[in-house]
């Protein structure tokens, strides 16, 4: 949990920083009106109280304020994170957050100014990415992000949907029990690092994220409420499932018509995926289930004995946005659906990714990225580059779009099948 987005302003990036305003970064002492700025830019009461968890994540250089005299009109913060990507392994990511330009000082160049600062801090720091959550679509292209995870959703019909197949697998000895908040806090960091490497886009979650989403810490935001949350063992007592949901309490006169909103689902495998699953589809008086963030390749509508009850939740949009900051060491980290050797030719205005790359997949599925003077393949800029890393899209979707351009007849099949994964990445976390 945290703040749900970035952006908050609709500075362009273009324009001469004005002289009367500084950046630096601050001090635990300047948190409160960095806090409130903040709180601005988002269009959000200021709650003072959101001071402590500003505190608590507070990392000395990480966070930026736009100052105009004593006043802060502009924020910034970054932290490190890991980022699964295809075959398991993880990258060192800079994670961008709490992007605000208050409306007085729109134009000036202030967002650019922070977001050079960092990305050129991060490209210091050895990170072979960035990523942020893009609260405006036409905002962070021009600093090299593309859109790489989507969120996706589901509506289901509980009375259309029958339940659940018949025959589905089941994890022999398993149990599922509730677990007090404080459970949660001891067993719930250890099972997710567990279940994030094995799902590309995954990112890694802080123990202030863990308090804050067991209501330990508050943060900004509405009211927290604390959630049932659920925990599937397999017979050997190790947890591999968890599932965290909230029902509200709605009647049709003598009628319950009530709905269950799925707030976390992660499972190791299929069968514990069922097993919750089937514990959320027979709550008392839940008519209906929203799943408001799922993978969006999981095969949940396929489970039912009446797909057609699954009809699309209503927010799937992009979600995590990505930069590469090295060509070189972010490719050679992941892993690739065919062998082959691909050559981009890449337009990177920060300079950070440009260049022309030799992309090359061994038949075991390693790769490596090597700076090539040999003629292109594709031609394409840093932010579809972005968007292909994880595999979140396809060349072929990105060509027809306009946004790859194929140099040599045959480019764009051949890369899509060594850029292929076997599933779509997913991020379930804001941040």
């Amino acid at each position: 949990m945290g703040d749900n987005g970035h952006g908050g302003t609709r500075d362009p990036g273009r324009g001469r920083q004005d002289d009367s305003t500084e950046i630096r970064a601050i001090t635990e002492d300047d948190i409160p009106g960095w806090d409130r700025a903040l709180a601005v830019g988002f269009l959000r009461p200021h709650a003072g109280e959101a001071t402590e968890y500003r505190r608590l994540s507070f990392e000395p250089g990480r966070s930026l304020g736009a100052y105009d005299g004593e006043r802060c009109v502009g924020t910034f913060r970054s932290f490190d994170t890991e980022l699964t990507v295809p075959g398991g392994a993880t990258v060192r990511a800079d994670a961008i957050t709490s992007v605000t330009v208050s409306s007085t000082h729109r134009r000036r160049g202030l967002l650019r100014a922070m977001m050079t600062r960092d990305l050129a801090a991060a490209h210091e720091r050895g990170n072979p990415v960035a990523i942020l959550i893009a609260a405006e679509y036409n905002i962070y292209g021009r600093y090299g992000f593309g859109p790489a995870t989507v969120a996706h959703g589901w509506n289901i019909d509980l009375l259309r949907a029958g339940g659940l197949r018949r025959g589905l697998p089941t994890v022999p000895g398993g149990r599922v029990d509730f677990a007090t908040m404080a459970e949660v806090r001891k067993v719930g960091p250890e099972f997710h690092e567990r279940w994030r490497r094995t799902q590309p886009g995954a990112i890694t979650r802080t123990e202030t994220g863990w308090r804050v989403r067991t209501g330990d810490v508050k943060a900004p935001g509405p009211e927290w409420q604390e959630p049932f949350v659920a925990l599937h063992r397999d017979a050997t007592g190790t947890v591999t499932g968890l599932v965290a949901y909230k029902v509200d309490d709605n009647w049709d006169g003598s009628y319950p018509d009530c709905t269950l909103t799925v707030l976390d689902l992660q499972a190791q495998d299929m069968p514990t995926a069922v097993e919750l699953w089937r514990l959320l589809f027979s709550v008392d008086w839940v008519r209906k289930v929203v799943v408001e963030n799922l993978a969006p390749d999981d095969p949940l509508p396929l489970l039912l004995t009446e797909p057609r009850a699954a009809t699309p939740y209503a927010d799937n949009s992009d979600f995590t946005w990505l930069r590469v900051l090295d060509a070189e060491a972010a490719f050679a980290a992941r892993s690739y659906g065919a062998p082959g050797r691909i050559v981009l030719d890449v337009t990177d205005p920060l300079g950070y990714a440009d260049g022309r790359w030799a992309v090359e997949a061994a038949a075991d599925g390693t790769g490596r990225c090597t700076a090539t003077t040999d003629e292109p393949d594709l031609a394409l800029g840093v932010g579809p580059l972005g968007s292909l890393y994880l595999g979140g899209e396809s060349v072929a979707r990105l060509a027809a779009a306009a946004l790859v351009t194929e140099l040599r007849p045959g480019a764009v099949a051949q890369a899509d099948l060594l850029l292929r994964t076997p599933a779509r990445p997913w991020n379930p976390d804001g941040f």
